[in-house]
């Protein structure tokens, strides 16, 4: 089987081939694109990461394509209806970090609630007084978590571990282990209400695009900090910067950001000629990142070497299942 691959640098590329002894592969460290989209015509599987965008017009000029395997648990990049229209299957990475994610989450908090990174940008800068960074304890305070799936529950263990209480929202309880780990269910504008910090874990579909937003992020309690490790359209960014501009929110820590990929490449702006939203998304993005009450990784929550290899890992198997005719790890009914 042809496979184009997408997105991997070179010590990936090693860890495919040796995974897929068996087919005739080609790499590419960029982005599956328009502009390179050619390259792949004869592929009758692709692999890609979420920077990859696998729309409509994208496929169509893949006439031998019959999978996609996203190194991803998210699948919002691909037109998975369109796929499945067209008979060709998709499966992604269900499960390769909650640990690694959840520690990535309690790196950011504690970055904000102790004020990491205003320390380290004021002492490289060969500034050592303490004024203005006074931080406070995550012992007593309560975690909101939006998202009680394998990635939240994680947080909450460590959030117990801190001696947290918690609070969590999911629209599908599971009243053992709420229990067995003590923490309560709550309605989202109660967790909003009451969190001093609200950390999100939910996936990124139509139900929860702006699930925190201009109505609802108003109702976070004074001074809360909000933490995002999910994805960027989880939260209307609109709504986020006037909270922060108004003070009403103490702080945010992001993984991920509505339009990132703007951020991360800039040069991507080439190719939304004339669009003036996504140069109004890139300078609020910016304006936001510039607070310094506001910590940004570059969506590398899941960016572990042991996360990376369970990605790669798990890759290699949807790509050998699928050319032996076995479907594992299908999603959005395509496969």
């Amino acid at each position: 089987m042809k496979i184009a691959i997408f997105e991997v640098q070179k010590w990936k590329q090693e860890f495919l081939r040796d995974g897929l002894p068996d087919h005739e592969i080609i790499f590419f460290e960029e982005p599956l694109s328009e502009e390179n989209v050619e390259k792949a015509k004869d592929a009758e599987a692709i692999s890609v990461f979420i920077y990859s965008k696998v729309k409509k017009e994208t496929i169509e000029r893949l006439p031998k394509l019959k999978f996609i395997a996203t190194q991803s648990t998210g699948f919002d990049h691909i037109d998975v209806e369109h796929c499945k229209e067209k008979g060709i299957g998709v499966a992604n990475v269900p499960h390769y970090g909650e640990n690694t994610v959840a520690e990535h989450t309690f790196a950011l908090i504690l970055a904000l609630s102790r004020n990491v990174h205003k320390s380290y940008l004021r002492t490289s800068g060969g500034d050592f007084s303490i004024e203005g960074l006074k931080g406070f304890d995550l012992k007593d305070k309560t975690l909101g978590v939006i998202g009680t799936g394998k990635i939240g529950l994680h947080v909450i263990r460590m959030a117990k571990g801190f001696g947290m209480h918690v609070k969590a929202f999911d629209v599908q309880t599971d009243n053992f282990l709420s229990e067995v780990l003590h923490f309560e269910y709550a309605p989202l504008d109660e967790v909003l209400a009451t969190s001093d910090i609200v950390s999100l874990h939910v996936p990124y579909n139509k139900n929860t695009h702006h699930l925190i937003n201009k109505e609802n992020i108003m109702k976070m309690k004074k001074g809360a900090l909000l933490i995002n490790t999910a994805r960027g359209g989880v939260v209307d960014t609109d709504a986020l910067f006037d909270a922060l501009d108004e003070g009403y929110i103490g702080g945010a820590a992001l993984d991920v950001l509505e339009g990132e990929e703007l951020l991360l490449d800039e040069k991507q702006m080439l190719y939304y000629k004339e669009d003036n939203d996504k140069l109004r998304e890139l300078v609020r993005n910016e304006q936001i990142l510039k607070r310094d009450n506001v910590v940004f990784t570059p969506h590398i929550a899941f960016y572990s070497q042991e996360a990376l290899e369970r990605i790669l890992n798990t890759t290699a198997e949807n790509l050998r299942a699928f050319s032996e005719g076995v479907a594992i790890n299908t999603v959005g009914g395509a496969g």
